[in-house]
């Protein structure tokens, strides 16, 4: 690997597919696609043509660390991102660069870490307390839809400081919010057409309600603002004592509302499902929880001491990842594995190959919490990123689902309910075909 690579090196191998539209119909409906090609044309780099342009697609431990830290610099988010993504999430710190990038992650990042995080504790435990008390009333349900409404609950109550128990009938409330973002959620893929009857043009729709909720919210707050992410926000400064505008206050509620529950949802809901299939491993988890005290409070110390709790949430991220992979633009030729790639073409880098490498895990299909005893090689499980641009909401995240699995340890147990499909699929996120239909109850 070299950073001027020469230009007598191949191209890697694989096919462009057909005219214009490449290979993008296979990539879009076969599960098995990169398989096949991994298979056929080498297992951590190929090329193909997908969603318009020419692509590599990288897997592996040192394609993730190239991509995400030693060589960072031939990449762009912006321009890897299809444009779905760029117009429905908008000009966010997801898809920002350089100085801009920098300047905005300086701001956000005390909302994320340190104090702020110990005082989002006991709004996380007081929304989950009152899911799981309605769970315990509903008795049978479908999980996934159930845990993608209580996290969105957390991250709009956290976020944006909505009102989690406004009138669910109301065009503000949570219920109505979540709806908006699973259409928009919708769009991310769908053919580009913005009609009223296209997935498209209806998320597209759902994105302007959106925004013009969170315009709402921020003039709401200009003489009151309050502890959630967004009134931090609102008061940062940079360097020069420069705010955040209305127009990029909006665009970073958006991507945090929209990161701040999915990824925690597809998590949750395969934690449930290893538990519930693993009696063994639910009875131990829940004996941790009782040497630390079944009715002691939630706080970042107990939440250290959760430790074997700690190591089965980082096997369900090696083994479940929600996201199977990132995109980039290549904006710097460069050579990797003895090939070279031109500056314009789009990279695509998965996450699943690195997390079920024989060479890093042994016995990688086996769920086996023990293994992280030690710590993995970084870059060997991205859930969230890496390098300079890691997920920012990472600690966020990772504490939300201790806190809920902790509660739902010492107070609750649950089973699947029969006959469904626990097939994972995997848009808009990695979930069980049939919700993960489960029967509920209190200990």
């Amino acid at each position: 690997m070299t950073l001027i690579p020469n230009k007598t090196l191949p191209l890697p191998k694989g096919s462009f597919g057909l005219p214009i539209i490449g290979e993008t119909v296979q990539f879009l409906t076969d599960p098995d696609f990169v398989s096949k090609r991994r298979q056929k044309y080498g297992k951590n780099i190929f090329k193909t043509n997908i969603l318009g342009r020419p692509t590599v697609i990288m897997s592996g431990l040192e394609a993730n660390r190239f991509l995400l830290s030693t060589h960072f610099n031939c990449f762009s988010w912006l321009d890897g991102w299809p444009q779905n993504f760029q117009e429905l999430l908008g000009r966010s710190l997801f898809l920002q660069e350089g100085k801009e990038h920098q300047r905005n992650r300086r701001l956000m990042m005390p909302a994320f870490h340190g104090k702020a995080l110990e005082n989002y504790i006991k709004t996380m435990t007081e929304i989950t307390e009152e899911y799981c008390q309605e769970w315990v009333e509903k008795g049978s349900f479908a999980w996934f839809l159930e845990f993608k409404q209580l996290t969105f609950t957390i991250a709009s109550t956290l976020l944006i400081g909505a009102d989690r128990h406004e009138d669910r009938d109301s065009d503000n409330s949570v219920a109505q919010i979540s709806q908006l973002f699973a259409e928009l959620a919708n769009g991310l893929f769908a053919l580009p057409l913005n009609l009223p009857i296209t997935t498209y043009g209806r998320a597209l729709k759902a994105r302007n309600k959106i925004l013009d909720r969170v315009e709402s919210v921020i003039a709401a707050k200009r003489n009151n603002l309050g502890t959630d992410v967004l009134s931090l926000l609102m008061q940062s400064e940079d360097e020069e004592n420069n705010k955040l505008s209305v127009e990029e206050l909006k665009s970073q509620a958006l991507l945090l509302l929209f990161a701040g529950h999915e990824t925690t949802t597809s998590l949750l809901t395969s934690f449930c499902t290893i538990l519930a299939q693993q009696p063994d491993l639910y009875q131990k988890l829940r004996v941790e929880q009782e040497s630390l005290g079944l009715n002691s409070p939630l706080n970042l110390e107990s939440l250290k001491q959760m430790v074997y709790l700690e190591r089965t949430l980082q096997e369900v991220e090696r083994l479940y990842p929600p996201i199977g992979a990132g995109f980039r633009g290549v904006v710097k030729e460069f050579e990797f594995e003895g090939y070279r790639v031109p500056s314009g073409w789009q990279v695509l880098y998965r996450i699943p190959e690195a997390n079920l490498d024989p060479d890093i895990f042994s016995d990688p299909e086996r769920f086996n919490p023990d293994r992280h005893k030690e710590r993995a090689p970084d870059y060997s499980i991205a859930t969230y990123g890496g390098g300079s641009r890691i997920c920012l909401g990472m600690a966020f995240a990772k504490m939300e689902v201790k806190i809920i699995i902790a509660l739902l340890l010492r107070s609750y147990q649950w089973q699947l309910q029969p006959n469904q499909k626990l097939i994972l699929e995997t848009f808009p996120i990695l979930h069980p075909h049939d919700n993960l239909l489960v029967e509920f109850s209190q200990l």
